[in-house]
């Protein structure tokens, strides 16, 4: 089931990333042509008003050049991908903890052991599968079971934190990748003065425009994705809690019905 979210997230966003990226390099490569075709008549104020978000996002994503921009576009879809990946997973993960000792503390008194690993067995979630290890220990002894839960515990948290530290990487590799392209872009301007002879406002106001695009592109990426990245945290760290008073819950139900049926 994690497989198949994954491959999907990532096939939708880069699919859509795919799209705009070569929608902006073909519109790039007609873009010339066109404005010499446009009268000045055209270029009016009620005409630049009606211009949508998404038309000026693609202006300035071609203004920035597709060289540095597309990498800075694949830093969001890569990190969008894994996030919407982790947003599921971890939605999937969450269960009603309380309902969940309820019912294993019914099965342990009424059928035993063997009932309680039954319904951990069918019950979706890391704290299930907690519970499960614990109950599949129980014949050797509660010290046995309780450090398998801590064992277990240690892996399923782990499980929770997949893919967390690449979407960190995203987050730092986009304002770098941003910051690159504009300095790239500002050498570029200073050699354009130079080729002239002439520090003319226009070549250096339209120098350092496009070579600050990239960098306005990478923080918008970067603050994107450390949203997502702090909410994916405190997703994790509320699952972490629930599953640690679930765990000592679980533990005294043992306790108090040690000596149930295998």
């Amino acid at each position: 089931m994690k497989k198949v979210i994954v491959l999907l997230s990532l096939v939708s966003v880069l699919s859509v990333g795919i799209f705009m990226i070569s929608k902006a390099q073909s519109d790039a490569s007609t873009t010339p042509q066109t404005t010499q075709t446009v009268s000045q008549s055209t270029l009016a104020a009620p005409v630049a008003a009606e211009k949508s978000f998404h038309y000026v996002l693609k202006e300035k994503f071609i203004e920035g050049g597709a060289g540095w921009m597309t990498p800075i576009l694949l830093c969001l879809i890569g990190g969008l991908a894994l996030a919407i990946e982790r947003i599921v997973y971890l939605n999937l993960s969450t269960v009603n903890t309380q309902k969940l000792l309820n019912k294993v503390e019914t099965a342990i008194q009424t059928k035993g052991v063997v009932a309680a690993r039954d319904v951990c067995k069918n019950t979706k979630g890391p704290v299930a599968s907690v519970f499960y290890q614990g109950l599949d220990r129980m014949s050797e002894g509660l010290e046995i079971v309780e450090k398998s839960i801590i064992s277990y515990g240690g892996v399923v948290m782990a499980r929770l934190e997949n893919n967390l530290s690449w979407i960190t990487l995203f987050i730092a590799l986009a304002p770098m990748l941003g910051f690159l392209g504009t300095v790239v872009g500002m050498v570029q301007a200073f050699a354009d003065i130079e080729a002239a002879g002439d520090i003319s406002p226009t070549i250096v106001a339209g120098g350092m425009k496009v070579a600050l695009l990239t960098t306005v592109f990478g923080l918008i990426t970067a603050i994107i994705l450390q949203i997502l990245y702090n909410y994916l945290l405190t997703k994790v760290e509320s699952l972490v809690n629930s599953m640690e008073d679930a765990t000592i819950s679980f533990m005294d139900i043992l306790i108090k019905n040690k000596n149930a049926k295998q």
